[in-house]
């Protein structure tokens, strides 16, 4: 018979441990294995997806198809090589070289820096539209100062880098003051201010600020020497910007996780009610994250223009603020996350021209992986459900409060 000499009946049930404790008793390969499952095989996904679209754009993968049943081998062989050597060749074109790890991380700068704005972002319920705006309001910022302000190279960078994160953080501190004072969504708003600051870089292109004597093209001066990121290996154009946007990722990390700004940035994201009640200042914390996202995609565009081009262009952001919120997505909003998502994204931009070159595929078959990965990772559900993965919501986080939150 049991012994139950020592149970006091006052004592009541025992204690449960609280579920961050639970959650620290889980081995930290198993947490990472729960993380990473759904984008991981969303990556799978896209790239089986594009491989059907690569074999069935193919004619003579469709030639042999349309005699299936007369040879089937050749038409399963036929598609298998088709596959088979455009992503060799993609692969190839990513990391198959020294050239190729060049390209890939020179690309992967700006998505870096551009998912971090919008993962930023994210952590306060705002979602950032707005990167490809701010970046091109650093990129401006950055060109102005890269030509005008002659001084010794460290101090040079220093400053230009500086210009840039204040363009970009005037830029979203627009939009998150207006979320903050007239409750205007940041969605609008950035969209807004995109179309804004792409018709004002068109404006500066005509400018004698910044076109050189007698220019016919909208191409600003050239960057003085000293202001451009040096290269780190001989030969190839990679340069110290990924250094800054590994750096950029740190701090974001430590933003978050270690200070109390980040602390009270993540309660207005879940609760900006609970988070007022508690005296936090909802309104200036939204701001706030607004602009110093604002100022990450700003550096992000500054290491372009000081970076490879060493010039301001009115196509020279593209849509690389669009494609940092794919990375923001795939990364799950953490900053290292984030990193791998753009050096994924950065690789495969960089091995699209390898590809086309070997296999004469077209560079827009990468575009098609990408939204492929984007519509994967967007709906979770959609791939628990295609590979029968149980539900974890702990391991799904809400993006904004208009993103899968409540």
């Amino acid at each position: 018979m049991a012994d139950t000499s020592t149970v006091d009946p006052s004592a009541g049930p025992p204690e449960q441990p609280a579920d961050d404790e639970v959650a620290h008793r889980v081995p930290l390969w198993r947490r990472a294995f729960d993380t990473l499952k759904v984008p991981t095989l969303a990556i799978f996904s896209a790239l089986v997806i594009g491989g059907l679209v690569i074999m069935f754009t193919d004619e003579d993968v469709l030639w042999a198809w349309a005699r299936f049943f007369n040879d089937p081998m050749r038409a399963l062989s036929r598609s298998w090589e088709t596959v088979w050597d455009a992503y060799s060749a993609l692969f190839r074109g990513a990391v198959g070289s020294p050239a190729a790890i060049s390209e890939t991380l020179l690309k992967a700068t700006p998505l870096i820096l551009g998912g971090l704005a919008v993962a930023f972002a994210f952590k306060a319920a705002l979602f950032n539209i707005g990167a490809n705006g701010q970046m091109i309001m650093g990129a401006v910022f950055a060109t102005w100062v890269g030509f005008t302000v002659d001084v010794p190279g460290p101090l040079a960078i220093l400053l230009a880098m500086l210009a840039g994160v204040l363009g970009g953080a005037i830029w979203g501190g627009i939009a998150g003051t207006l979320k903050a004072t007239t409750g205007a969504h940041e969605v609008i708003t950035t969209i807004m201010l995109n179309f804004i600051a792409t018709f004002f870089l068109a404006y500066v292109l005509t400018t004698s600020t910044y076109l050189p004597g007698n220019a016919n093209n909208p191409i600003s001066k050239r960057m003085l020497e000293q202001t451009r990121l040096p290269r780190f290996i001989d030969g190839e154009r990679v340069d110290f910007g990924i250094f800054i946007a590994l750096a950029a990722a740190v701090f974001v990390w430590w933003l978050l996780e270690r200070s109390t700004f980040g602390f009270q940035v993540k309660a207005v994201g879940m609760n900006p009610n609970a988070a007022r009640y508690a005296g936090m200042k909802v309104a200036l914390i939204t701001a706030l994250t607004m602009a110093i996202a604002g100022g990450l995609a700003g550096l992000g565009g500054a290491t372009i223009v000081i970076g490879p081009t060493g010039v301001l262009t009115a196509g020279v952001i593209g849509t690389l603020g669009f494609d940092s919120i794919a990375v923001a997505l795939l990364g799950r909003s953490n900053p290292v996350g984030v990193v791998a998502a753009g050096l994924l994204f950065g690789g495969l931009n960089a091995g699209a021209v390898q590809m086309q070159v070997e296999t004469q595929i077209p560079v827009d078959i990468v575009i098609v992986i990408q939204a492929l990965i984007i519509l994967f990772v967007a709906a979770p559900a959609l791939v628990r459900a295609i590979y029968r993965i149980k539900a974890d919501d702990a391991a799904e986080p809400a993006f904004t409060s208009s993103w899968g939150g409540s």
